[in-house]
């Protein structure tokens, strides 16, 4: 069969990406034709898509934020759909049966992958963001509410199917009035995120720097002494006092094998957020043996059991107590043993096959739907 997934933009293969290209690379094993389109790709993208058996099929969009970071220029594809439909209206799919990973572009689908409105995230990440950004989102927070609003409907109501990353995210969609029929979250490759010791050396506690990280929390627990290191590319939106912090040494962007080493070797894994659907950080670093604190709400809670993985607390407070607490008293190896075995639920084996039943009812129906259409016209 020929399938087609549609992704935002593809700078690389990581993040919203990833589901997309476990589900497209288990396609092509099976024997189906795969294609992948995207408002943009980078050339390191299509190579490695080629290669794999996949083929690339980039819109080429002319992005005015191309260097400004990834958040920013997958903000202005969005704005391209939205009020322009830019990314969409030069689509034409043919046969082959559509499967839309993405937020950005709306086409007819089968299913569509629900990872997470732009309006919501903005909205809880505002307090975080530098004043330029906060000044600019104030201004334009009635229109993106708006817009985003329909932008969902628009989607929801060309798609079959709509499937969310997390309890929270379908949560999140229903205040929309979308109608979400199941829930498969993101996979982590669980040969690639394993321990790479199990006696780690537990001198610093781990952090992500990312827009969505709270980066006065991060602050608040470097001051108390917890040595961190950090890792992200997204630069742009890192405070310059946590990047000359004595407590903090920021990595920058990591090889995944550096990341996994990374993860191994903390005392424990801190994640403080403003928003996220769903939260691969928490899910690799419990994957790679180190358990996590982080806070009682959205994605994070539904992949940390608390008190046996990490512990999961109610506010800011709480989480730079907590911390400071581990890393003054250590870390008990149970969790350690308990948090690889949690992880493994979020297996890509797991995801890939609740993905194969999905479409596999889907092409059923299809078929049957045909077959009636035929004897219909033939009876007439």
């Amino acid at each position: 069969m020929d399938f087609t997934l549609a992704c935002d933009i593809m700078l690389d293969l990581e993040g919203s990406i990833r589901p997309a290209m476990y589900l497209a690379k288990e396609l092509v094993v099976k024997g189906h034709s795969v294609s992948m389109i995207s408002p943009l790709m980078t050339n390191s993208v299509k190579e490695h898509l080629t290669s794999v058996g996949i083929t690339p099929r980039s819109l080429g969009a002319r992005l005015a934020t191309r260097n400004s970071g990834s958040s920013v220029s997958w903000f202005e594809t969005w704005a391209r759909e939205v009020f322009l439909r830019l990314n969409s209206r030069h689509i034409v799919n043919g046969s082959s049966i559509m499967i839309n990973f993405s937020q950005v572009i709306s086409v007819p689908s089968a299913i569509w992958y629900l990872q997470g409105p732009p309006s919501i995230a903005l909205k809880d990440m505002k307090k975080e963001l530098s004043a330029g950004f906060r000044i600019a989102y104030e201004v334009l927070r009635p229109i993106i509410g708006y817009a985003d609003g329909r932008l969902v409907s628009r989607m929801a109501n060309n798609s079959a199917l709509k499937v969310a990353n997390s309890k929270f995210c379908a949560s999140v969609y229903r205040s929309f009035g979308v109608e979400v029929d199941d829930v498969i979250c993101p996979p982590i490759d669980c040969q690639i995120f394993r321990p790479s010791t199990w006696n780690p050396s537990s001198d610093y506690a781990l952090t992500y720097f990312g827009k969505e990280t709270k980066f006065s929390v991060v602050s608040k627990i470097a001051d108390a002494g917890v040595k961190i290191k950090a890792f992200g590319s997204k630069t742009p939106f890192i405070p310059g006092r946590l990047l000359d912090h004595p407590n903090v040494d920021f990595r920058g962007r990591v090889t995944t094998r550096e990341l996994v080493g990374l993860y191994s070797n903390a005392s424990f894994t801190v994640f403080p957020f403003t928003h996220e659907p769903f939260g691969y950080i928490p899910v690799e670093s419990m994957a790679c043996g180190t358990p996590v604190v982080t806070y009682d709400a959205q994605g994070p809670s539904e992949c940390v059991v608390d008190s046996r993985t990490g512990w999961l607390v109610s506010n800011d407070e709480e989480i730079v107590r907590k911390s400071v607490e581990l890393w003054k008293n250590g870390v008990d190896p149970q969790t350690r043993i308990d948090s690889v075995k949690a992880a493994s639920r979020f297996d890509r084996e797991f995801y890939v096959e609740k993905w194969l039943k999905h479409l596999a009812r889907w092409t059923q129906g299809e078929a049957i739907e045909r077959e009636t259409l035929e004897f219909q016209v033939a009876s007439e």
